[in-house]
């Protein structure tokens, strides 16, 4: 009789053992393989992306908070004013600094409009002279000379007999360069002094609107440190830096403040952040000002004028310095003002006081 073979007691158990064991040595090496793999592809894209960030940010956030790079309306052609029915303005370009050219329409008093007729740049200097005041019209962020807000505030002033001039910033329209709040305020410095150059005893006024108030503000400051001033100060739609956040400034989340993150992302603008600082010029400033606000501005509140007027009536007197609210049931948001048929004897009530 044959005897029959004995297995080991436990060894089909410890064979399967065996096996899962491998099984789930080979998974956690393919996992630990997975791990590196993603470890190492992030490490890649970390410094690869993290350059390109660094230096393509900074112009997004320029783009962001001026919105130059926005022409609207699209297709026009800038040199040619007539085509926006402005038939008594040229169209010409002006260098602040060295390699920026700055497109601006100059318009001569509607009264004037057909003795302007074919007429060159020559005639158009010589005109600034005449003794009608002279506005410089600072629009806001988006767009150029052509947007139709635009467009109707140089109509306006130049029915009422004004000289207007309407630049584009740098950057901004056919201006070349790329903006910055330091950029902005030379342009404008430099348009008023090509101005005084050529207009005599002729008030000069300037009319910021939006953005425009914040250059026209730290205009005003620069030019009192030379020891002068602008005859005279429109401010429409001023916002206020200090009390609300820049209204078109959407990147104030990468302005971080943990400890250590600004050795790894340096904020994009530290030589040159947007500062504007309104309230703080306009407690500098010693020309008359006129507020100009809609209640029913859809990007400064309201409150936010009254508070910004407030500041500057105490720095210079409620006789210097006026505001004048439209109803907000008229609907004229940020850019409508100037259609307000109350607007006219504003402007001219606030001329005849310089």
């Amino acid at each position: 009789m044959k005897k029959r073979a004995v297995k080991p007691s436990g060894s089909s158990s410890d064979a399967g053992d065996a096996r899962r064991n491998v099984k789930s040595q080979k998974k956690e090496v393919t996992q630990s393989r997975g791990w590196l793999k993603r470890g190492l592809l992030a490490a890649f894209v970390i410094c690869i992306l993290a350059p390109v960030t660094l230096k393509t940010l900074p112009g997004l956030i320029q783009h962001f908070v001026f919105k130059h790079r926005v022409s609207l309306p699209f297709f026009v052609d800038l040199s040619r004013p007539a085509d926006f029915s402005l038939n008594h303005t040229i169209n010409m370009y002006l260098t602040p600094e060295e390699g920026i050219s700055l497109g601006v329409w100059l318009t001569v008093p509607e009264s004037r409009w057909k003795e302007a007729q074919g007429r060159e740049l020559a005639w158009y200097q010589n005109a600034l002279s005449d003794g009608s005041p002279v506005f410089i019209y600072l629009h806001g962020n988006t767009g150029s000379r052509a947007a139709p807000h635009r467009v109707g505030v140089a109509k306006l002033l130049s029915a009422l007999g004004y000289h207007v001039l309407v630049p584009d910033y740098r950057g901004f329209g056919d201006s070349t360069g790329e903006p910055t709040e330091p950029g902005l305020t030379t342009d404008a410095l430099y348009l008023y002094d090509w101005v005084k150059a050529r207009s005599g005893d002729s008030p000069v006024v300037i009319w910021g609107h939006s953005l425009g108030t914040g250059v026209a503000t730290n205009a005003a400051v620069k030019l009192r440190e030379r020891g002068a001033s602008f005859d005279g100060v429109i401010l429409e739609g001023a916002f206020n830096s200090e009390r609300q956040h820049i209204p078109f400034h959407p990147f104030l989340w990468y302005y971080w403040k943990y400890p250590g993150i600004g050795y790894l992302f340096p904020e994009p603008w530290a030589e040159n952040k947007v500062v504007f600082p309104s309230e703080k010029n306009l407690k500098k400033m010693r020309s008359p000002i006129l507020f100009l606000h809609s209640e029913d501005d859809h990007l400064v509140p309201i409150q936010i004028a009254r508070q910004t007027y407030e500041a500057a009536a105490s720095a210079q007197g409620t006789d210097r310095v006026q505001l004048v609210t439209f109803d907000g049931s008229l609907g004229y948001l940020h850019n409508g003002l100037y259609r307000d048929p109350k607007m006219p004897g504003v402007l001219k009530t606030f001329v005849s006081s310089l």
